[in-house]
């Protein structure tokens, strides 16, 4: 029997920290970026492809407002509340790579509408987290 669909989470830069298995099939990734101080936001599930290996779908992506070198794709749509929304034209993801710097605030990891930081799940060194999609060990 196949395990349950999810997330595996590692550190890239400290491989010595046991990896840990996310059960989620769909979840948010929210960030606010370091100098602009813009609010993003991509949604994921995680499926299982033609092939049985699970994979990342990008969904909606929002951005709420504009900043230098941060505009919004052309075909993104902006909201009376001040969100644009786009869909990625990327196809099935096999990794994220997420750079957590410790001079930054930490990505927000959000199922179901609760969102926490991502240190709450996997702890960070300040450098990597590798995310793919996984099925539980």
């Amino acid at each position: 029997m196949l395990g349950a669909l999810g997330v595996c989470l590692t550190l890239a830069a400290a491989p010595r920290v046991p990896p840990r298995f996310v059960p989620v099939r769909a979840f948010t990734l929210a960030w606010t970026h370091s100098i602009e101080k813009i609010r993003w936001e991509e949604d994921y599930t995680v499926r299982a492809g033609p092939d049985g290996r699970p994979a990342l779908i990008p969904g909606q992506a929002r951005i709420l407002g504009s900043g230098a070198g941060m505009e919004p794709p052309p075909d993104a749509t902006l909201r009376p509340d001040g969100w644009y929304v786009y869909q990625p034209h990327t196809g099935p993801l096999h990794e994220l790579r997420l750079s957590r710097s410790p001079y930054t605030a930490d990505y927000d990891w959000c199922v179901g509408g609760r969102c926490e930081p991502m240190r709450g799940i996997m702890p960070t060194d300040g450098d990597v987290t590798l995310m793919r999609p996984c099925r539980a060990p």
